[in-house]
């Protein structure tokens, strides 16, 4: 079955359940007082979902692997941005580990994602990814 919406992608979804967790996160008084660091972990969560819908919203395959893996790299930015707030404990161990199981878990349903349109892209299949 062909995924018609961006909307229906697993990677998506859980990029967004990512986001509304860094959101909560970094809306937290200890966080929310370094405004640098809690928009960039905003924006780098923001990036991951936007850049799948995004891709897949351009509807070819050479694009749609473009914007994953940009999604991808943005994943990577996160868990770099977690390793900063714990440092500076803004965050406990606690909720880094579990912010950081989420975003390696994004990271690598995009990455299967990615490498889906790739193979798809090199066999050149038209059926939505």
């Amino acid at each position: 079955m062909a995924v018609e919406r961006f909307e229906d992608l697993i990677a998506w979804q859980k990029a967004r359940g990512l986001t509304r967790e860094i959101y909560r996160l970094t809306r937290s008084a200890r966080l929310a007082k370094d405004y640098s660091l809690a928009s960039q972990m905003q924006r780098a969560s923001v990036s991951i979902m936007a850049n799948i819908a995004e891709g897949f919203e351009r509807g070819r395959r050479p694009e749609f692997h473009q914007f994953l893996s940009t999604a991808k790299s943005s994943c990577a930015e996160l868990r770099s941005h977690l390793y900063i707030a714990l440092d500076a404990n803004y965050i406990t161990q606690e909720q880094f580990e579990l912010l950081l199981g989420h975003a390696e878990e994004v990271a690598r349903i995009v990455g299967g994602l990615r490498a889906a349109v790739a193979k798809q892209r090199d066999t050149g299949r038209t059926k939505s990814p």
